[in-house]
């Protein structure tokens, strides 16, 4: 039984999504933990109501970040994580820690990566007059929102789009893609070669959004 702790910084839907998901297709693991850098973050009651422990990690009692990835860190291994799951966790992680998961830890970025890393993610695709956009989910290393990607859902840009209607276009296929990332970690299927992932058995890492119609979260 894979143990899960996801790192979120505010209301965490991914992390909704997540556990909802691990709950009703019966995964192989359990959500050990659901950990946040701010105490008002509103998935902690999410986390609670689902009877999962959960724990504040303030950034703001430390007075450096690599303070703050220690105290992270210990809290992270206490609950004797399999995988580590960032789900809206909006804080830039040192090499040291993201070393100490190689492998084993996820993110979900709201763009078809590598186009538009860093925050903005939406403006800047209107911006740039992209036609898709999209999630991508990808193995964490030190560079910012890169490494290898295990899944990627693509949604169109529609005229008259303003970035808040692309962000909830968006989101909706984060919900579906992560969970099933996650799920494909946990049962033993992904593997890294350099850059790239693959999946056994092979199942599409590539979607489109009318292929995830009937699937949304």
């Amino acid at each position: 039984m894979k143990k899960i702790v996801i790192l979120i910084s505010g209301r965490g839907s991914n992390m909704e999504a997540i556990v909802r998901a691990c709950a009703h297709e019966g995964w192989p693991a359990q959500v050990a933990a659901v950990i946040a850098n701010r105490p008002d973050a509103a998935g902690l009651a999410f986390a609670a109501s689902h009877n999962i422990a959960t724990q504040v990690v303030d950034h703001r009692a430390y007075p450096d970040r690599e303070r703050f990835d220690a105290a992270l860190a210990a809290a992270i291994d206490g609950y004797g994580a399999d995988l580590v799951v960032l789900a809206g966790f909006m804080r830039v992680l040192t090499p040291g820690f993201v070393d100490r998961y190689a492998g084993r830890m996820l993110n979900v970025h709201p763009s078809l990566l590598p186009s538009f890393p860093g925050l903005h993610t939406h403006q800047q695709a209107l911006a740039a007059g992209v036609r898709l956009h999209g999630a991508t989910v990808h193995f964490v290393t030190s560079q910012l929102d890169h490494g290898p990607i295990v899944v990627q859902a693509a949604v169109p840009v529609v005229d008259g789009d303003d970035a808040a209607a692309l962000a909830a276009r968006v989101l909706t296929y984060e919900h579906v893609i992560y969970p099933r990332a996650v799920r494909w970690f946990v049962e033993g299927r992904l593997a890294l070669d350099g850059l790239r992932v693959s999946l056994t058995p092979p199942e599409p890492q590539w979607l489109f959004s009318d292929q995830l119609a009937g699937e949304k979260a």
